[in-house]
């Protein structure tokens, strides 16, 4: 039975969750609203600029829980995977600047590119950036997909497939990422939670809607759907996570409503429901 969370102080707000809001919003709207996270999208960072924006959150006094994201390493020649190299080291300088301790991986998939493939690519690219990463004092957190992206957003799609990689490259500065909503469906889950113990380096929580109207922008808040969300953190938990509960919520409707009313909602369902 997992103990019902009481406080605020694991909860983290990804800034594409309030996505009407740019980056100087979230903060203000996260300290004052008592949300002591902030997992960072890397576009939030293009406006005010890097050297602006890791002012303005260092100021803020908020917790910066990751980067999102790196990743998206396969592709059809060599020039677009030396491509997306130069992008996941930059995106390395990023984390580090904004001291981000880590950066989630997306990893890619290209239609065309046999998943056996596109697998390999990632795990390759992985290997080649984890000594960049490991230099800058960052970790890489690889994030399982729903089969659904697996066409073109991921080919890595089960727990067991990113600690695969893991297990494979053996350095302590990957680990891998829970996502209920990618990996709820999985009759094995439990079991790839406690293999993967202490390479779980973050836990991301929405909720999935039925009928789910948009394939990437339709998730649920957290209560919403048909996902046991407290069954899942327990898993993680008796697996030694004891991080972040981060809030990542893709969605046309909640983009669209009062952002300080979906704030506040979200506090409640993080408490009712996670």
């Amino acid at each position: 039975m997992t103990s019902p969370l009481t406080d605020f102080s694991r909860l983290c707000i990804h800034t594409i969750t309030t996505k009407p809001w740019p980056l100087e919003e979230c903060i203000e709207n996260y300290v004052k609203a008592g949300v002591p996270a902030v997992s960072v999208w890397r576009q939030w960072l293009e406006p005010n600029g890097l050297d602006t924006s890791a002012r303005m959150l260092k100021d803020s006094g908020l917790r910066i829980t990751s980067l999102v994201r790196g990743g998206f390493f396969p592709a059809k020649d060599e020039a677009g995977r030396a491509a997306a190299l130069d992008d996941n080291r930059k995106a390395i300088d990023e984390a580090a600047a904004i001291g981000a301790p880590l950066i989630v991986l997306v990893c890619g998939a290209v239609p065309g590119i046999p998943l056996p493939e596109a697998r390999k690519q990632i795990a390759d690219g992985i290997a080649a950036v984890l000594p960049y990463a490991s230099a800058a004092g960052v970790k890489l957190a690889i994030e399982p997909l729903h089969p659904m992206y697996s066409d073109c957003r991921s080919a890595i799609n089960t727990l067991e497939q990113a600690s695969d990689i893991v297990e494979q490259l053996g350095d302590g500065h990957l680990g891998v990422t829970v996502d209920v909503y990618h990996l709820w469906w999985d009759p094995y889950l439990r079991r790839d939670i406690q293999r993967a113990g202490d390479t779980i380096f973050s836990f991301h929580v929405c909720d999935w809607l039925t009928p789910t109207n948009d394939m990437l922008n339709d998730r649920g808040l957290m209560g919403d759907g048909c996902i046991d969300i407290p069954e899942i953190r327990a898993w993680v938990e008796e697996a030694g996570f004891t991080g972040d509960i981060e809030v990542e919520i893709f969605s046309n409707t909640w983009w669209a409503a009062d952002q300080t009313a979906f704030l506040d909602k979200i506090k409640t369902a993080y408490i009712e429901h996670c």
